[in-house]
């Protein structure tokens, strides 16, 4: 007879054993949008970098920063670099969104750095960076990552981040580096990163997708003089997850929600 689906019991040997070997669920980071979270099996797996890729106005900030606040919630402390929102206007975007809590802010469970700050206070130049400047930019990153001891980090964005390096090789070093740092780091990660509208292609500089474990791709769609927000993943590494592309709508109430994307009728 069987015992609770797992186990058999063997009147021969008078002992149980068992049918077969249990299952060992991945350790997966819920983003706290549910319909997202279904498509990827759960959520991301814990640990991995994932570059977020889209448009102007495609719903990357708002997506990162609901993946925050749901980790908040969740009692994960995150992170969230800027390089391209002034603070307060970051925020004030924000509090029109009912999953943002400004006393995830007050009790540091959510921390916005704005880059340029931690730049000047560096001493480096806001708007071209050495090869040192890169690597001094790294190591406070991480150590402020460890400090805090987040669990969430969000990077807004990498595309804006290597603009200020001075050749493709630099951009290219600062990519790997970056990613070996993130390895390091027991958190999970977004990169956002922009790209020109009704453009297939994941970066910028053709690099940061290959330091990525997922790339979600938020693009948009003409239906008959409507354009509608789209979501799809490309890739995620370490779970089974649709590669369906969705429409995605952003509402104050439930921020990012996903509806299947109906084919065109011609």
């Amino acid at each position: 007879m069987k015992e609770d689906g797992a186990y058999a019991y063997s009147k021969k040997h008078g002992e149980r054993k068992m049918e077969s070997e249990p299952v060992t669920e991945h350790k997966i980071c819920k983003t706290g949008i549910e319909e997202l979270d279904l498509k990827l099996d759960g959520g991301i797996p814990i640990g991995n970098a994932v570059l977020m890729v889209g448009s102007s106005g495609s719903g990357k900030t708002t997506l990162s920063m609901q993946f925050l606040a749901d980790g908040a919630k969740r009692g994960e402390r995150g992170v969230f670099f800027t390089i391209t929102e002034p603070l307060f206007k970051l925020t004030k975007n924000m509090e029109n969104f009912d999953f943002y809590d400004k006393k995830l802010i007050e009790s540091g469970m959510v921390n916005i750095i704005d880059l340029r700050i931690i730049s000047d206070r560096l001493g480096l130049d806001t708007e071209k960076y050495t090869v040192e400047d890169a690597s001094a930019l790294l190591d406070v990153l991480k150590d402020i990552a460890d400090e805090l001891n987040v669990k969430r980090l969000v990077i807004d964005s990498i595309t804006a981040l290597c603009y200020r390096l001075q050749s493709k090789e630099m951009i290219r070093n600062f990519i790997f580096k970056l990613g070996a740092s993130l390895a390091s780091m027991d958190c999970t990660t977004i990169l956002t990163s922009e790209v020109p509208p009704n453009e297939i292609r994941y970066s910028q500089y053709g690099i940061e997708e290959f330091i990525a474990d997922g790339i979600i791709c938020l693009g948009d769609v003409d239906r008959r003089g409507d354009i509608i927000r789209t979501l799809q993943i490309i890739k995620m590494r370490g779970t089974a997850h649709s590669r369906t592309k969705d429409a995605m709508s952003i509402s104050s109430k439930n921020g990012i929600e996903l509806a299947p994307l109906l084919k065109s009728g011609g």
